[in-house]
């Protein structure tokens, strides 16, 4: 062969060498191109954005064995509630972030967004969602409460209630100022009488709420209702039959 005819394989070779290297980048540059829309897509799907926002209320703290046991047996994952109503999970999350329901009560260890059962009972009362707040805060004569209780449900953080209601939320606010009333004027040995009163009103509130668990403990800082309101008056000062 010819030093032309080398000169010109060289140069052939050389040009398909630099095409199939083109080609290998624009392969690398549009897998590149899918994977960071795949992940902005992943970081703003709205199960991405409610744990996010969960978190910024609650803190980052490890949900044990024993709280996703509890918080399974009390709630029931937002998907699997949607899945028996025929509603979209996503749907309802955007709902959450638009601050138009609740967000979850608690997110397991695997993940799941665990909500009450009667997440949407509310709002059918209200007549749907874009009337559940008027319809919400004017169970309160003062509308600055009602706003500071409509944000409080907002955020999920009524796990104090078994079924979260004006009402109920009312009854309990009336019941443990009752009973931390009571309990710092109980004197040294209350009479029977005035164990019967407090133990009355620690019952009713006992019905009105759940067990808690050790997660409750950790994302409010400290001792919870039933430690303050149910456990430790039953403790200090029990009735005589018990």
């Amino acid at each position: 062969m010819t030093d032309r005819a080398l000169t010109d394989r060289a140069a052939k070779d050389q040009a398909e060498e630099d095409r199939a290297e083109e080609d290998r980048a624009a392969k690398n540059w549009a897998e590149e191109d899918r994977a960071a829309e795949d992940r902005a897509a992943e970081e703003g799907a709205p199960s991405v954005r409610i744990a996010e926002r969960f978190r910024e209320l609650n803190g980052d703290h490890p949900m044990t064995a024993a709280d996703d046991a509890y918080v399974t047996a009390q709630f029931v994952a937002l998907d699997t509630l949607c899945a028996a109503l025929g509603r979209d999970p996503d749907e309802v999350r955007s709902l959450m972030l638009a601050g138009l329901l609740p967000l979850p009560g608690y997110l397991r260890s695997d993940g799941a967004e665990m909500v009450p059962r009667d997440l949407f009972a509310l709002a059918d009362a209200a007549g749907g969602v874009d009337r559940l707040r008027a319809w919400f805060t004017g169970h309160w004569e003062d509308p600055d409460r009602g706003e500071e209780e409509w944000a409080a449900y907002l955020s999920g953080r009524y796990v104090c209630l078994h079924a979260v209601t004006p009402a109920n939320i009312h009854r309990k606010d009336e019941l443990t100022a009752e009973i931390t009333a009571r309990l710092a004027q109980a004197g040294d040995d209350p009479s029977p009488e005035w164990r019967a009163a407090l133990h009355a009103r620690v019952d009713e509130l006992d019905a009105l709420e759940p067990a808690f668990t050790a997660y409750d403990r950790l994302r409010f800082g400290g001792p919870v209702s039933r430690d303050t309101c149910v456990e430790a008056p039953r403790a200090l000062f029990p009735l005589a039959s018990r």
